[in-house]
């Protein structure tokens, strides 16, 4: 007898359908919308410098990397917001994102921790018409870390009472009182921002190191050089903590000072209170805080100390008379810093013309 055993009928494959040139294109920009923002998000991501406030450490053009890793990157606290894209859509006044959902901040570990002296990147803290990760993008030089005590004597800054060192190339305010009319290339060939040069009736103001300063003033056709230094005692009520009646700070004379540190504990008194206002009413997500008649309540009651939850620091611009910072509106949250200034990848001179609009000698330069 025969046996025939069943037998399974081949499978014919159908071709595989290939993608249209659209499908493929799209696949592609996709993939790297998708991997650049990973990028930007967890390593570095570049930056550039807008404003005169850190001059001439970093100039007004330069492109910057700026590292994630340092520090940790944050979690996204807008998670509805348009790859790639900042406060609004590329070109447009569009916002582009929705803070309809608000996610809690997390930083994953970094292989660093902000140090004094450090270039820092942070979200500006007064600001309030966008969320914390949204809010315009600053960057200035960490002067003290949380749990510091930071002071400013006769333009030298002193932190835990030691002197710290300045900076190489820090600048100061002055007044050019020349012999002559000074025309523009006067300004250029000295590496001085036109866009910064100030007129009086008898002279100039402008912004420059120690060094281009006592040049300037060594020129013939110069009568004097004088540095616009604030005296102690010297009323400005613009600075940190806006209580002008009891601290006589100014630019040039400030503090101490105390950074808050986390899991620190401060004493609250109608003293200390305008310095620690802010934080903890905003940067420290306290929904039930409020100040009234110059005491502080949280959950409806009066509290005489505070344990902070974050860290705090405090910074300055290297270009010190020509710069907002936090002699002006205090700490930095930790929930704030974005990373750590690392390299200048590229240079660009909005004076120049041509080759020389680009400042070749500071391409891929280190940042100190």
């Amino acid at each position: 007898m025969k046996v025939k055993f069943w037998e399974k009928k081949p499978v014919t494959k159908e071709p595989k359908k290939k993608k249209s040139f659209a499908r493929e294109w799209g696949d592609a920009i996709l993939f790297a919308v998708v991997a650049a923002s990973l990028i930007r998000w967890a390593t570095f991501e570049a930056y550039t410098i807008p404003t005169p406030s850190m001059e001439k450490s970093l100039l007004v053009g330069d492109f910057l990397f700026v590292s994630k890793l340092h520090y940790g990157p944050r979690t996204p606290i807008t998670p509805l917001q348009v790859p790639l894209t900042h406060q609004t859509i590329w070109g447009t006044s569009i916002p582009s994102y929705s803070d309809a959902i608000q996610l809690p901040s997390y930083r994953l570990p970094g292989f660093s921790s902000v140090k004094n002296g450090d270039v820092v990147v942070f979200n500006y803290p007064p600001e309030e018409e966008h969320p914390a990760d949204l809010k315009t993008n600053y960057i200035k030089r960490c002067i003290g870390i949380a749990g510091d005590s930071v002071e400013i004597r006769d333009m030298q800054v002193f932190i835990n009472g030691e002197a710290m060192t300045t900076p190489e190339k820090v600048q100061y305010k002055y007044h050019i009182t020349p012999k002559q009319r000074l025309n523009e290339k006067f300004f250029l060939d000295r590496n001085i921002r036109i866009q910064d040069v100030q007129y009086s009736t008898q002279g100039y103001y402008i912004d420059a190191t120690p060094e281009l300063a006592e040049e300037i003033a060594s020129l013939d056709f110069i009568k004097d050089v004088t540095l616009l230094k604030a005296e102690p005692g010297e009323e400005e009520p613009s600075v940190f903590p806006n209580v002008p009646s009891k601290y006589n700070w100014n630019r040039d004379n400030y503090g101490p000072i105390y950074i808050p540190k986390k899991g620190a504990t401060v004493a609250i008194t109608p003293e200390s209170l305008p310095f620690y206002e802010k934080a903890i009413l905003v940067y420290e997500h306290n929904e039930n805080a409020e100040v009234r008649d110059g005491k502080l309540f949280i959950n409806s009651q009066e509290v005489n100390e505070y344990t902070f939850k974050q860290n705090y620091y405090f910074m300055m611009g290297d270009n010190r008379h020509n710069s907002l910072d936090s002699r002006y509106w205090g700490y930095v949250p930790e929930d704030h810093i974005v990373g750590k200034a690392v390299m200048i990848w590229m240079s660009t001179d909005e004076n120049g013309s041509f080759l020389n609009k680009i400042r070749w000698s500071r391409l891929f330069n280190t940042i100190d």
